[in-house]
């Protein structure tokens, strides 16, 4: 009998989301007072403005969207100083992770990540049969030196994460700079900055002056966390023209749905809610910074709206306690991080929650 898939595909892993709050509620038979800090999305919402737009824009849902997001393409285009032809749209920037597997590569090319770092990255390869190459992080950042040092003639992609899902951690502008250097042309390499706007350091690389150097690299961001449109999953790259010819080539058609259009559009100008909802991070990472501390905690700073919080050899049974107080965080025994637990930044009153129950299930555990 022939197989159905290769071998490359019945051993691919399956992504493991965050526990969506119906889930929690189903499995510990809690009613409410449920709060979700598992997945990074933006503790304020979304953009008042994508609010009212998508209330006006619901009459006509019976319509087809624009298939060539051509109005935020040019709203962007403006944003960044770019060409719209160099902006692709996504169902999410996950999908243009995969649309960039699904385009470029073949069976025994050789993709290089890290390890710990955005799972899906090694899914969407080997899903297309490369061979995926991991380097260990340095200091919890991406290891970029290790990186140049796996690269070899069979070498395709590089996936880049900075700010590194899930350890927040960011490799800086020299470091960026020496390793473009050493990249080869014909080796593509795509930096996945989807938690930029929260990022504060002064250090962090600017990965737009290498698009404008002509070089071989896609861009992502999203409008899922900063923006709070993670509900409506739409993304973006920013690249070469000629390299997103070819995404476009195996896109489908009408991936990005009207409403995700709308909200994306009317959120691109309310930088009050950006700035209102990186005030909140950085006050709730303070905080936190100082409650974990004298709690004798361990965490990894962070430039992100989330935290890697070190609790030791009992993580997943403290994870496990947490949901059945209703407090859900994020499980690392996917990314290889057994003794950690990743917490998004909320409310005040939220994190104040997270802190409150975190003490009395580490109490109870001992």
């Amino acid at each position: 009998m022939k197989k159905l898939v290769a071998d490359y595909i019945e051993n691919l892993p399956l992504y493991p989301p965050g526990k969506p709050v119906e889930e929690v509620q189903r499995e510990y038979g809690i009613e409410s007072d449920i709060i979700k800090l598992a997945s990074n999305e933006n503790c304020l919402g979304p953009s008042p403005k994508a609010v009212r737009a998508i209330g006006k824009a619901l009459p006509n849902i019976h319509r087809y969207p624009d298939n060539g997001c051509y109005y935020i393409k040019e709203k962007i285009s403006k944003k960044y100083g770019v060409e719209p032809s160099q902006i692709i749209l996504g169902h999410g920037s996950n999908e243009i992770i995969q649309l960039i597997a699904v385009a470029f590569l073949l069976p025994g090319e050789e993709v290089i990540t890290s390890e710990q770092t955005f799972i899906l990255y090694p899914i969407m390869s080997s899903a297309r049969g490369a061979t995926v190459i991991e380097v260990p992080l340095k200091n919890y950042a991406y290891d970029l030196d290790g990186i140049t040092r796996k690269i070899t003639e069979k070498t395709k992609i590089i996936f880049v994460s900075n700010p590194n899902n899930p350890t927040g951690t960011i490799v800086d502008a020299a470091s960026f700079r020496e390793f473009m250097g050493n990249v080869p042309e014909d080796v593509l390499v795509v930096v996945d900055e989807a938690y930029v706007e929260y990022v504060t350091s002064t250090e962090f690389p600017d990965s737009l002056e290498y698009l404008r150097q002509k070089r071989n690299m896609f861009i992502l961001r999203t409008f899922s966390k900063a923006y709070g449109l993670a509900g409506l999953r739409i993304g973006y790259a920013l690249s070469q023209t000629m390299l997103n010819n070819y995404l476009e080539r195996v896109r489908v058609p009408f991936n990005v749905n009207y409403i995700a259009q709308v909200a994306a559009f009317a959120a691109l100008d309310d930088s009050k809610h950006i700035e209102r909802s990186k005030n909140n991070n950085q006050e709730g990472l303070r905080y936190l910074y100082q409650r974990l501390q004298e709690m004798g905690l361990g965490f990894i700073p962070t430039q992100t709206n989330f935290l890697l919080i070190n609790l030791g050899p009992r993580a997943e049974r403290i994870y496990k306690s947490l949901l059945q107080e209703g407090v859900i965080v994020r499980s690392m025994l996917s990314y290889a991080l057994p003794e950690y637990v990743r917490l998004t930044i909320g409310l005040p009153e939220e994190n104040e929650r997270f802190l409150r129950t975190l003490k009395k299930v580490m109490e109870e555990s001992t």
